[in-house]
């Protein structure tokens, strides 16, 4: 028997109603049982399905007329804390709170949140000049960046643009517009692409520049790690090597295309790359412990003319070492010393303000005390963390100057990107998960999260209690950062701060 097409749903919706409203008429459901190819029952169930869909669609629902301070804290927590979509809020607020939330209402509180973020990110700015790191972290689609200044000392995030093309002028623009609104740094650090070079060339001719050795390392270390495989790769290959040699040997012939069967020259081969693997180690962790903070030589500390000294000649042993190295390591190490003979200046900045500080503490501590004080900076983890504690454990008459010294050390900066302190996440590990939900950050949304990010208080460590913003100078910052863009607290709602908003029908 031929199987009858199944039926339409603009069909089912004028069967259900003829049985709504004709119910009770004998012989209908038979009818419309032959007329539709289905059976009673199914008939019947479609019925009851039509009848709880009308009686759903016409039950009264409470229409929001009103946005609670309360009910806007709870839409921007989850949105910046839980990384929640706008339909996600909707449905969180429901089973935790059970409110029932329009798709509109949380949109117009999301506007509403991240144009008050954009004001304030335009119109506040540290009281003091502070040494700005200039990062920037490329987009999903690959044709823009999110370009970020970072207050290095304090991890407060002073500016952030995006997606734009990562280039000279969208650079220039950042600096020039974060400069306009009162914005003043010392010093500048960055990793060292040729966008951020020019720009911060434009906008600051005179300034301190300096280079990031977080970014210096990584290229070091792949290098590096590129010649440890290579090493590897061949010295694997020695036995497949030995058993050619050992056909030739029986008098077989070798096996494959392009047979290795020099057993002795693969061994010197492999030697010599392991050599060169070795040497690159060596020359990459003296380039490592020479910019170190503070450097400590059996003749006491190491000065910024000292440092370079020996840097300078560590670039001429690398160069060596890319001429004397096997033909296939010899163009990236020279790729290396030409990337870190322009790195160098930019590298050793950070150390001719240090030496002043150091110099000056050698008229109250001599050069032993401050050797001594230099070597108890570097185990400060281990005999006392907190700052306060480790000077206390210094003579009296030596404690302020020693003081000075540690802040010194802590203050220097080396590196572009705000680092993991205290628990703290860097600026990139926040952003991510919110690109990862929203694909694209629109400029209010990453002004808020700036906002959110400035006024969190770290939860641990010798900062524990105090915001980004707190450390730069702020002091009078609210801990709230809803309180900062004048969202009340639970327990100050009033009806000054209750807001009518047009009635929306919730979303079905």
């Amino acid at each position: 028997m031929a199987r009858r097409p199944g039926s339409t749903p603009g069909q089912r919706v004028a069967w259900v109603s003829q049985l709504l409203g004709g119910s009770g008429t004998y012989g209908l459901v038979t009818l419309l049982s032959r007329t539709a190819g289905v059976s009673r029952q199914t008939l019947y169930t479609w019925a009851e399905q039509g009848r709880s869909a009308l009686e759903q669609a016409f039950q009264p629902r409470a229409l929001e007329v009103v946005s609670t301070p309360g009910l806007e804290r709870q839409v921007l927590s989850l949105l910046v804390e839980a990384h929640a979509t706008t339909r996600g809020i909707q449905t969180s607020l429901w089973p935790v709170a059970r409110q029932r939330v329009s798709l509109g209402t949380i949109s117009a509180i999301v506007q509403e949140a991240q144009r008050r973020a954009q004001a304030w990110l335009s119109s506040h700015a540290p009281p003091a000049s502070r040494p700005l790191g200039l990062d920037e972290m490329c987009g999903n689609d690959r044709r823009g960046a999110y370009l970020h200044v970072v207050d290095t000392a304090s991890w407060a995030v002073w500016a952030a643009a995006g997606p734009v093309p990562v280039d000279t002028e969208s650079w220039t623009l950042v600096r020039w517009l974060a400069q306009a609104r009162g914005l003043r740094w010392h010093a500048t650090i960055r990793d060292g692409g040729g966008a951020i070079e020019a720009a911060v060339r434009a906008v600051d001719p005179t300034g301190q520049h300096r280079r990031d050795v977080w970014h210096v390392w990584h290229v070091c270390a792949q290098v590096q790690g590129r010649r440890d495989r290579r090493v590897t790769q061949g010295e694997a290959q020695t036995a497949s090597i030995q058993r050619q040699a050992a056909r030739i040997a029986a008098g077989q012939r070798p096996l494959g295309r392009n047979p290795r069967t020099d057993l002795g020259a693969h061994r010197a081969t492999c030697a010599q790359a392991r050599a060169t693997a070795d040497a690159l180690r060596f020359l990459t962790t003296t380039l490592h412990l020479r910019l170190e903070v503070i450097v400590l030589t059996p003749t006491g500390l190491l000065d910024a003319a000292g440092r370079e000294a020996e840097l300078t000649t560590l670039l001429v042993l690398l160069d060596e070492l890319a001429a004397t190295a096997p033909t296939a390591h010899q163009a990236e190490l020279a790729r290396l010393h030409r990337h870190l003979t322009l790195a160098l200046p930019g590298l050793l900045a950070f150390a001719p303000p240090l030496d002043r500080v150091q110099q000056d503490a050698t008229v109250v501590l001599g050069a032993t005390g401050r050797a001594l004080v230099a070597w108890a900076w570097q185990r400060r983890a281990i005999l006392a963390p907190r700052r306060d504690d480790l000077v206390a454990q210094f003579p009296p008459a030596w404690q302020p100057a020693a003081r000075v010294l540690m802040v010194a050390g802590e203050t220097a900066v080396r590196a572009s990107s705000a680092p993991s302190a205290s628990g703290q996440a860097n600026w990139h590990s926040i952003l991510r998960p919110h690109l990862a939900v929203h694909r694209v950050l629109a400029p209010g949304l990453l002004a808020l999260l700036v906002v959110w990010h400035n006024h969190r208080a770290f939860a641990r460590g010798p900062h524990a209690g105090v915001s980004p913003l707190h450390l730069s100078g702020m002091r009078d910052a609210p801990s709230d950062w809803l309180v900062a863009l004048d969202y009340p607290p639970p327990d100050v709602h009033s009806a000054n701060h209750t807001r009518t908003t047009t009635a929306l029908p919730l979303a079905a």
